[in-house]
């Protein structure tokens, strides 16, 4: 199907592998260098939208590649909403490491993920010239966006903001019973600085 210019242009900032070296050189204490990948997933997964598998990995461990989650970029027809809608590999370990090794998503299919149903962000953006723009994609008010993984529970305070250099990601995690944020952004976003794009990958565009 037919994506909208707002669409496309959101996947195509994000589709890439990131790395925040300036800022973790610049705030060791706070910032730890990161890869950060966000990977196309294939057209078969939800044929309705544009689809991305994101992880990251310490620089030091890229083999150890971890917050392996699935991102689903969609556009509401009749309002012309953009939205950002996660889902939990059931699988992890089917997943693990395709943002270096994309080859592993070929198998996924739309039955291996688990909605999580209040991990669904909404995305505003502004025009930035011609066929460019800045995203911003943040949680409703009094959302709370939790999910169990192994018997446990577990909250994350989604969000982000995109443009054709970079992606700022603002995810922390929240102990659900203090609602103290105790991980991710705790000083600001993490910076991240693309390398290297996966537009190609994108499925029909």
């Amino acid at each position: 199907m037919g994506f909208s210019t707002e669409l496309i242009a959101l996947a195509q900032y994000m589709a890439g592998e990131f790395d925040n070296q300036q800022q973790a050189l610049a705030d060791p204490t706070w910032y730890v260098h990161l890869r950060f990948w966000q990977r196309p997933l294939p057209e078969a997964i939800f044929s309705d939208s544009i689809t991305l598998l994101a992880e990251q990995a310490n620089i030091l461990t890229l083999d150890q590649a971890y917050r392996s989650r699935v991102v689903r970029l969609q556009q509401d027809m009749a309002s012309g909403r953009l939205s950002a809608q996660y889902y939990l590999p059931r699988n992890l370990a089917l997943v693990r490491g395709a943002g270096q090794y994309p080859e592993r998503l070929q198998q996924l299919t739309s039955d291996q993920l688990e909605l999580l149903p209040g991990c669904q962000l909404t995305v505003a953006y502004e025009p930035l010239g011609a066929q460019d723009y800045s995203f911003k994609a943040t949680l409703p008010e009094n959302t709370r966006c939790c999910f169990n993984y192994e018997n446990q529970t577990y909250q994350v305070d989604l969000g982000f903001e995109a443009n054709s250099q970079a992606f700022l990601s603002f995810d922390r995690g929240i102990n659900p019973a203090t609602g103290e944020a105790i991980w991710g952004a705790l000083l600001g976003p993490y910076r991240f600085i693309k390398q290297r794009s996966f537009v190609s990958e994108i499925p029909n565009l």
